[in-house]
C-alpha cells in the first residue's frame, strides 16, 4: 500500500478493504505516471495537488455562499408558497460538509474515499434539490427533469478541473451521468410507461417524458466530461514537464551557479560546442594554503566537512558581489565577474569580493584552531582583462568556461602569494581599473616589480592590505 498524500493508508481503512478496487480505491492511488517519477519530483507534484484540493474546497465554499445569497435575495415565484423550503437545509448541510473538506485539505488528509464522498455529495445535493421541486410544487416527477437548475451540474464537473488529474473530472462526470439516468428511471417508474412521449410539443407543453431530450442532457454531460478530461490529460503532461524542468533548472543553478544557469535558460537557441564571445572581465582565484597536507593527515569525512564549510563561507560572498563560480579546483575556486554577462564594474566587484573574503579569513582560521585543526589561511588573487567566454565540449557534454591570459595570470598570482608571503594580490593595472570603477574597499600597497613563475616579464603588483 502506498502512503503519503493519497491517504495515510491508500486503502482508506475498513470501508476501502470492503470495496476492494472500486472507484473509491482508484482515486486513492497515484496515477501511473506519478509512480514512475523520481521521489522528489513526485513530492512536488503531490504538493501541487494538495494546493489544488484546497483551491477546490475554497471554490465549493464560495459557490455555496453565493447560491445561499442568491436564494435569499432573489424574488420568489408567485407560487412560492407551495415550496416546502428544502433548499436552506440542503445548503446548510453542504456548507458544513464543505467546511470540513476545507479543513481536512489544509491538514493534507484527503484520501480517495473522502474525495469520492465529496463528489457524491455534489451530485446528491443538486439532484435531491431537483427532485424535490415536483413534490414542492405538487407536480408529477417529470416536472423535476425540466428544472433549469440542472445546468449547475456542469459547475461541479468543471470545479474538478482545478486539480490537474483527469480521473476526478471523469469520475464526477460519470456520477452526474448515472445520477441523471437514475432520476429519469425513477420518474418513469413513478409515472408509468405511459408518461413517455415522442411528441416534442407534448413534452414542452405537458408532463410527458421525452427520452430524446433526456438523452441530449446525458450526451452533454458526457461530452463536457470527455473534453475537460482530454484537456486535463494534456495539461497534466505539461505540468509534469514544467515540474521536471523546474527541478532541473534548480539543480543546474546548484551545479553551475545562477549566472551560468540563467544564461543557458535564457538563450533563444540551444547551446553548441565551439560558441565563444569576447568579454572584458575579472577573474578571482581562491585557495586554502596547506590544504593538501591537511587532507593527507585527516580522514575523508573531516576533509570534506572542512572543505564544505570553506565553500559555504566564500561562495555567498562572491555571489553577493556579482561573481559567478566557474569551477571548484579541489580546495581552490575560480570565479568570474563580467564574463557570463557584461559588467562595467567587473574589476571593482572582483576586488571587493576578494577583500570581503580576506576580512572573514581570521575568523575562519580561529574556528579551525578551536577544533585543534591546522590553520588553513585563505589566499586569493584578481586579474582583469579580455577573456573569451566559451562553450566547450561535445554535443553530448558541454561546459561553460572562461579562457584567456587573465585566467592564467590570476592562477599564477594566487600561487605567488606563498612566495611573496602575501594573502591577496592583484596587478597594478587591475587595481587602477577597479579604482576607476569605484573600488574603495581597501587601499592597495604597491610592490616592487616582481618576477612571477611562468611570466616572462616582471610584474607591477599590488598587495591588498
Amino acid at each position: 500500500m502506498e502512503r503519503g498524500r493519497y491517504g495515510r493508508n491508500a486503502s482508506g481503512g475498513g470501508l476501502m478493504t470492503a470495496l476492494g478496487s472500486s472507484l473509491f480505491t482508484h482515486l486513492g492511488l497515484r496515477p501511473s505516471e506519478m509512480r514512475r517519477l523520481p521521489p522528489r519530483i513526485a513530492k512536488l507534484m503531490e504538493q501541487e495537488e494538495e494546493r489544488s484540493e484546497r483551491a477546490i474546497s475554497w471554490v465549493q465554499l464560495t459557490l455555496t455562499v453565493t447560491f445561499a445569497a442568491l436564494y435569499s435575495l432573489a424574488p420568489r415565484p408567485v407560487d412560492a408558497s407551495m415550496i416546502s423550503e428544502p433548499v436552506p437545509w440542503a445548503l446548510g448541510i453542504y456548507f458544513i460538509f464543505t467546511l470540513l473538506r476545507l479543513a481536512l485539505s489544509y491538514r493534507g488528509w484527503l484520501p480517495g474515499w473522502f474525495l469520492m464522498l465529496s463528489m457524491l455529495a455534489d451530485v446528491i445535493l443538486l439532484y435531491s434539490l431537483l427532485w424535490a421541486f415536483h413534490t414542492s410544487y405538487g407536480q408529477p416527477p417529470s416536472f423535476s427533469l425540466r428544472v433549469p437548475t440542472f445546468t449547475h451540474i456542469f459547475i461541479f464537473i468543471a470545479v474538478r478541473a482545478l486539480r490537474f488529474d483527469p480521473r476526478f473530472v471523469l469520475t464526477q462526470g460519470l456520477l452526474a451521468f448515472f445520477g441523471w439516468v437514475a432520476l429519469v428511471v425513477l420518474a418513469i417508474d413513478e409515472m408509468g410507461p405511459t408518461s413517455i412521449t415522442r411528441s416534442f410539443v407534448a413534452y414542452m407543453s405537458g408532463n410527458g417524458i421525452l427520452i430524446g431530450a433526456e438523452a441530449d442532457k446525458l450526451i452533454s454531460i458526457i461530452a463536457v466530461t470527455a473534453i475537460l478530461g482530454a484537456t486535463l490529460y494534456r495539461a497534466r503532461l505539461t505540468l509534469l514537464t514544467a515540474v521536471r524542468e523546474g527541478v532541473a533548472s534548480r539543480d543546474m543553478r546548484r551545479y553551475f551557479g545562477a549566472g551560468v544557469a540563467d544564461a543557458i535558460t535564457a538563450r533563444r537557441t540551444a547551446a553548441m560546442a565551439g560558441e565563444a564571445e569576447a568579454r572584458d572581465a575579472a577573474i578571482l582565484m581562491l585557495d586554502l594554503r596547506g590544504f593538501t597536507p591537511f587532507a593527507s593527515l585527516r580522514g575523508t569525512a573531516k576533509t570534506v566537512e572542512v572543505l564544505t564549510r570553506y565553500h559555504s563561507l566564500v561562495i555567498p560572498i562572491i555571489e553577493e558581489h556579482g561573481g559567478v563560480i566557474d569551477k571548484f579546483l579541489g580546495d581552490g575556486a575560480m570565479a568570474t565577474f563580467g564574463a557570463v554577462s557584461p559588467s562595467p564594474t567587473a574589476a571593482a566587484d572582483a576586488l571587493a569580493a576578494l577583500c570581503a573574503v580576506m576580512e572573514v579569513g581570521p575568523a575562519w582560521c580561529r574556528s579551525l584552531e578551536d577544533e585543534d585543526c591546522p590553520v588553513l589561511p585563505i589566499h586569493g588573487a584578481v586579474v582583469a582583462g579580455p577573456v573569451v567566454a566559451a562553450t566547450v565540449g561535445t554535443e553530448r557534454r558541454l561546459e561553460f568556461t572562461v579562457i584567456g591570459s587573465a585566467v592564467n595570470l590570476a592562477a599564477k598570482l594566487e600561487k605567488h602569494n606563498k612566495v611573496a608571503g602575501t594573502q591577496a594580490l592583484t596587478t597594478a593595472d587591475t587595481y587602477a581599473l577597479a579604482c576607476k570603477q569605484g573600488f574603495h574597499a581597501r587601499e592597495g600597497i604597491p610592490l616592487a616589480p616582481t618576477e612571477v613563475a611562468g611570466v616572462a616579464e616582471p610584474l607591477h603588483l599590488v598587495r591588498l592590505g
